[in-house]
């Protein structure tokens, strides 16, 4: 990979991402619909914004690969995850088709798999239960990753990202912590692997209570260098000073993903986990 695309570089993953990525890919371009205000003189910077196609096809023009953090990142109005994360989504995949992009590494996230309960280990394979609209763009991400793979020949990586950040700062981020170079080990196989077609992986560090296995992005090549456990003391103490959400406490997407306009039925949810 010589010159990689970053989308969302304005957004707080994206902003610890370029100062990581840049020593390995020089030739790094970054886009969002708002510049970074800390922009620096070596820093290539287009604004774009998702749902214009053509903007989109500029930017990714002369790519060779793609780190996809952009779109809205929480849950939101149906129409602007419908737009940002949707259509913007499919904008970014096909104007990659276009201009011969290589490979995607799609930011997907741990709210696909949100009403997993906490006390169940899943894997990869597991059946997606997104925890709402954000989750499910997030899912529909990912389809779109594997038919872009497999039908266009764009190698695909999708990382169901769990909590990016220096520590994990309560009990729920124990088993998701990610650790910020952790992530571009994982962005690296999704730009190097060879021969890699699509793959779905955890993004998590060493996490000794992870509710998920990541076997896969083991087989991969993966070795995560975060240990969340180092921190679990901290995170602990600072559990003890949250509310208490009966729902966003049971399930691994948490609150308030699964609680805000949650009216379903909770205690037949629990029998069936």
């Amino acid at each position: 990979m010589k010159r990689v695309l970053l989308t969302g570089a304005s957004g707080a993953i994206g902003t610890r991402l370029r100062v990581l990525l840049q020593p390995i890919y020089p030739e790094l371009v970054l886009s969002d619909i708002r510049q970074p205000a800390d922009l620096h003189s070596n820093e290539t910077f287009v604004a774009a914004d998702l749902t214009d196609m053509a903007a989109v096809e500029a930017i990714c023009s002369g790519i060779d690969g793609i780190v996809h953090l952009g779109g809205h990142s929480v849950e939101g109005p149906w129409e602007t995850i419908l737009n940002a994360n949707i259509i913007g989504c499919y904008n970014l995949f096909e104007a990659a088709r276009r201009q011969g992009v290589k490979r995607i590494v799609f930011a997907s996230s741990n709210h696909v798999m949100g009403f997993h309960p906490r006390k169940t280990r899943i894997g990869v394979e597991a059946v997606p239960k997104p925890d709402s609209r954000y989750g499910l763009s997030k899912l529909f991400g990912e389809g779109l990753g594997a038919l872009y793979a497999h039908k266009h020949g764009i190698g695909v990586l999708s990382i169901r990202i769990g909590n990016v950040g220096d520590q994990p700062v309560d009990e729920r981020r124990l088993a998701i912590w990610l650790k910020p170079e952790d992530l571009v080990q994982l962005i690296r196989i999704g730009l190097e692997k060879p021969d890699l077609v699509y793959e779905v992986v955890y993004g998590m560090s060493d996490n000794r209570r992870a509710w998920w296995d990541n076997a896969r992005a083991l087989e991969l090549g993966y070795r995560p260098a975060g240990r969340s456990e180092d921190f679990a003391a901290a995170a602990l103490e600072a559990q003890k000073k949250l509310p208490k959400d009966e729902i966003g406490d049971y399930f691994q997407g948490g609150s308030p993903f699964c609680s805000e306009e949650f009216d379903g039925d909770f205690a037949a949810l629990k029998k069936l986990s």
